[in-house]
């Protein structure tokens, strides 16, 4: 060990503590303050910003891998279909029944996925977002298919067809629920994306916006005011496109930087705008 870090002196009139915090941050951080260690440690960040801010974490993530592009993946290919058949282009429409593949594997299998090794990183909030949007895909999925009996029980006796109970109104007026507490979750989300970047706060926003549009669509079709509720479904179609393509932004952004590409492209850093709690003693203990 070197001679002054084996003594209890104070060297150039700071403790041996200081010297030693010093230390690790030159050449753990590249001179970069300790404060970095915690703050945003369980926000979902690029994959530089992953690797300056948990050095603790950097080995399990080089044995892993980054999983955050997986998830992103698994809402993009599950969300922009779905959002081109709420549009109703070139005919499409149904809900998105015939994307019901890609919202089980997609939005759920690689959605639960990313999340638990976000977990096992020690990412909390991406872990919050992935597993909760995962299950919400699979909970849609599962809903739209018949033998699950979620729409088919709500159909009216006289009725030839079990399609009939999408249009009932116990199933909207239920279904409706479901949208909007998903809406609150993303208002949540939407107010911890603020120590993010600016791509994951119009992440969120839109997605507030999308479930209160469809919570509105179901209600209105419950009560029969089916022409109110059509425009409200392509408005939130339109609102989840404007949502994906942010989703594409981030996801183009995070595999450059996942691949060491000579550019990247701007996410809108906000970390600095609001100071985490837990750094704020470690800048009084390092000034």
């Amino acid at each position: 060990m070197s001679p002054e870090y084996s003594t209890q002196e104070k060297t150039n009139g700071k403790p041996l503590e200081q010297d030693f915090i010093t230390f690790l941050d030159m050449h753990i951080n590249g001179g970069t303050k300790l404060k970095s260690l915690k703050s945003a440690s369980s926000v979902s960040l690029s994959h530089d910003d992953f690797e300056r801010q948990n050095p603790v974490n950097l080995g399990l993530q080089r044995t892993f891998g980054n999983p955050t592009p997986v998830g992103l993946l698994g809402i993009l290919l599950s969300a922009t279909p779905l959002s081109c058949d709420l549009i109703g282009w070139r005919g499409a429409g149904g809900n998105g029944n015939a994307s019901i593949g890609a919202y089980i594997f997609f939005g759920g299998l690689l959605l639960i996925i990313s999340g638990l090794l976000e977990f096992v990183l020690g990412n909390t909030f991406p872990f919050v977002v992935f597993m909760s949007f995962g299950a919400f895909w699979l909970s849609y999925a599962i809903t739209l298919q018949p033998s699950y009996n979620a729409y088919t029980s709500y159909a009216p006796d006289n009725s030839t067809s079990l399609s009939a109970g999408l249009e009932s109104k116990g199933f909207n007026a239920s279904f409706g629920f479901l949208l909007l507490f998903m809406g609150v979750l993303c208002l949540v989300f939407l107010i911890c994306s603020l120590r993010t970047n600016i791509v994951y706060v119009i992440v969120f926003s839109t997605q507030v916006v999308v479930f209160g549009l469809l919570t509105g669509n179901h209600f209105q079709v419950a009560v029969g005011n089916t022409d109110l509720a059509s425009g409200l479904e392509v408005a939130a179609g339109a609102v989840m496109l404007v949502s994906c393509i942010a989703i594409w932004w981030i996801f183009f952004a995070t595999m450059l930087e996942v691949l060491d590409f000579p550019f990247q492209i701007p996410v809108g850093d906000l970390s600095w705008m609001i100071k985490g709690a837990s750094s704020r003693p470690e800048e009084n203990s390092l000034a």
